[in-house]
């Protein structure tokens, strides 16, 4: 099977994913995860539990031995609520708490090397939004855009379809992205 890899080249990349469910979620990440894994970039992923091990077995399916990962600091699994209850003040994100959150996470997966590049993917934002706090969310990606400045990563982020009911609200996220991934795993630039 051929098909276009979810990240080609450099620059800054942060897609977004919607799903219809947790198989279909799990095996995008997972490949998008593996792409990178296969050339020594490290992997975050901040996800619901439900998420995360469907994210451990689809990676497992791919014969990466999951448990080494981890014990080798090459994969980080962390709670979204968890790292949301460290930067969320009066329901917004802060853009301090934020940084002093995420970027060491950032830096200990790269273990000191300063050419990485870190693969992560979060749905902090799809917790968020499913909460009803969609201005959050928004605010939440452009945090995103903005640690880029200072981080070299490659972000997926994934929102549930079933929690878009206009139109409008897809074309919000996606203005906060470089590139939207289909059920396929094919990317396309929103330029």
């Amino acid at each position: 099977m051929t098909r276009k890899q979810i990240v080609a080249g450099s620059g800054h990349f942060h897609a977004v994913r919607f799903y219809k469910d947790a198989a279909g979620l799990s095996r995008i990440v997972a490949d998008f995860l593996a792409e990178g894994l296969a050339v020594d970039q490290p992997a975050v992923v901040i996800a619901t539990p439900k998420h995360r091990e469907a994210i451990r077995t689809a990676l497992a399916e791919r014969s990466f031995d999951v448990a080494t990962l981890e014990k080798d600091a090459k994969l980080y699994l962390i709670d979204a609520q968890a790292m949301l209850d460290e930067f969320m003040v009066d329901d917004m994100p802060d853009a301090e708490r934020f940084q002093n959150a995420i970027t060491p996470i950032m830096e200990r997966a790269c273990g000191g090397w300063k050419e990485c590049v870190v693969r992560a993917y979060g749905e902090m934002v799809d917790v968020l939004w499913k909460g009803g706090h969609t201005v959050a969310a928004t605010k939440l990606e452009t945090l995103w855009n903005m640690l880029a400045n200072t981080n070299r990563f490659s972000l997926l982020c994934g929102y549930a379809m079933g929690n878009f009911y206009k139109e409008a609200a897809v074309d919000e996220i996606c203005s906060h992205h470089s590139h939207v991934v289909s059920s396929s795993g094919e990317v396309t630039a929103m330029n």
